[in-house]
């Protein structure tokens, strides 16, 4: 009885230094992602994190900083559903609802992002930054008197704050209030002289209150500083016009457009000034074409039909073929059919390669690899739905095949399935497969998630 007690304690006390072992390894890897993080090396920040919520996945903090690391990569919907564990495990966790607020705006869901800015404040009232966010997007929404107010107590919180002051000057402006927002203007400029909205801020506010003089000032100044911005060249234009400068607002305009070519307005008012000059055939060439521009209502989103081929050419290229390799042939020759069937489809042989991968999957049917092989191979022929089952059949086989996600996310998006095709991207991005980032940057930030039509 007494050994057994004594084998009972050994095993007890093995067990707990195990566990302090495995604690110390998810520690370990959470602090790596720190400091990656810190040396803005996001996709090994990304990479640690994830191997420290493998070890530790009840950690609130691993899914906030590998959400963080998600948002440096610009892929915004995989750092929302981080961001919804971490708050999940964590609720009273003020930061991760303030950054999913701001994912949530860069993807227009502006009344999700509200309730995530309400629920931050309730945690953190007397953060200024807080109540600055929260207006900018009740501005979105044009909710002018709510917005106003969080400006007001944002500014009261941070009386010197630049950027609240500038976006209260610019609320004002929208609530007709050009006194005030001038006020505001020459307040902020007084803190950051070569703040460019600023500047264009109070030059709007003095065209509207008719200081003609003083409009033109600021318009140089921020165009100084921004030589690219359209809207600089559009608003001088305007001062111009009502000065009846025609000549000098038309060379406005024409900048404008050059910058900004379906700006309709800009045309309108060029149209508008050649008129005054004489020009009436070319301004009614510019006022059809403001017409034209500016009854354009949204269309359905257009895929394009290179989106596939484009997206995965990496894909068809190396990646396998250098992956992929073999030294002895099994015993049931699976390996044969898929080697010469992706020899057969890079000398373009296509239709004969998917022959031999068919014979290879119905040989080893528990290949992953060689069901991604012919998914790549059957989109590159147009199946994108037998692509998209290939696809399934891997990451069903393979959990951690990065490239089966980007696969099926590419498909998936090409299809209209979009949310939950920037799902896929983002965790082909979290499994290592970088390109991923270079879709989701240029496709997914956008999108809005699927429960943002029920608010």
């Amino acid at each position: 009885m007494q050994k057994l007690s004594v084998t009972t304690l050994i095993l007890f006390f093995c067990l707990i230094i195990r566990l302090a072992s495995a604690q110390q390894t998810a520690a370990d890897l959470f602090n790596e992602g720190i400091q990656k993080s810190n040396a803005k090396d996001y996709p090994g920040a990304l990479q640690a994190f994830s191997a420290a919520i493998i070890l530790n996945p009840e950690n609130a903090p691993s899914y906030y900083n590998r959400a963080l690391a998600k948002i440096s990569l610009n892929d915004i919907q995989g750092a929302n559903l981080d961001l919804d564990q971490a708050l999940e495990l964590n609720s009273s966790d003020a930061n991760a609802y303030l950054y999913r607020g701001l994912n949530r705006t860069r993807q227009e869901d502006f009344r999700g992002a509200m309730q995530d800015f309400n629920r931050a404040i309730e945690l953190n009232p007397n953060d200024a930054l807080l109540y600055y966010q929260r207006g900018l997007c009740r501005l979105q929404i044009n909710y002018l008197n709510s917005a106003l107010a969080d400006f007001n107590k944002a500014a009261t919180l941070s009386p010197t704050d630049a950027n609240i002051l500038t976006a209260r000057g610019n609320c004002k402006m929208q609530l007709n209030d050009y006194k005030g927002a001038l006020a505001d203007f020459a307040l902020t400029l007084e803190k950051a002289p070569n703040k460019t909205q600023a500047l264009a801020g109070r030059g709007y506010a003095r065209f509207k209150l008719e200081d003609y003089k003083g409009a033109i000032a600021d318009f140089n100044r921020a165009i100084e500083l921004s030589k690219d911005e359209a809207e600089l060249y559009y608003h001088r234009g305007l001062v111009k016009t009502r000065l009846g400068e025609f000549e000098n607002a038309v060379a406005d305009f024409d900048k404008t457009v050059q910058l900004s070519p379906n700006h309709f307005k800009a045309l309108f008012s060029r149209g508008f000034c050649k008129s005054r000059l004489g020009g009436t055939k070319q301004a009614i060439g510019d006022i059809d074409k403001s017409i034209e521009m500016g009854t354009v209502t949204n269309q359905n989103k257009a895929y394009y039909s290179d989106f596939i081929t484009s997206s995965t050419m990496t894909l068809l290229g190396s990646i396998v073929q250098d992956r992929y390799r073999v030294t002895e042939l099994s015993d049931d020759r699976s390996d044969a059919y898929l080697i010469r069937g992706m020899l057969k489809n890079s000398n373009g042989e296509g239709k004969s390669a998917l022959q031999d991968l068919n014979r290879a999957v119905e040989l080893n049917p528990t290949n992953a690899e060689a069901y991604f092989i012919r998914g790549m191979v059957r989109s590159s022929l147009g199946d994108q739905k037998g692509s998209l089952i290939d696809c399934n059949s891997t990451v069903k086989l393979n959990p951690r095949h990065a490239e089966a996600y980007y696969l099926r996310g590419i498909i998936r998006y090409d299809s209209g399935d979009e949310s939950n095709a920037c799902i896929d991207l983002s965790r082909a991005g979290e499994l290592g497969y970088s390109q991923a980032y270079k879709v989701i940057g240029a496709k997914c930030n956008s999108v809005q998630r699927a429960t943002t039509a029920k608010l």
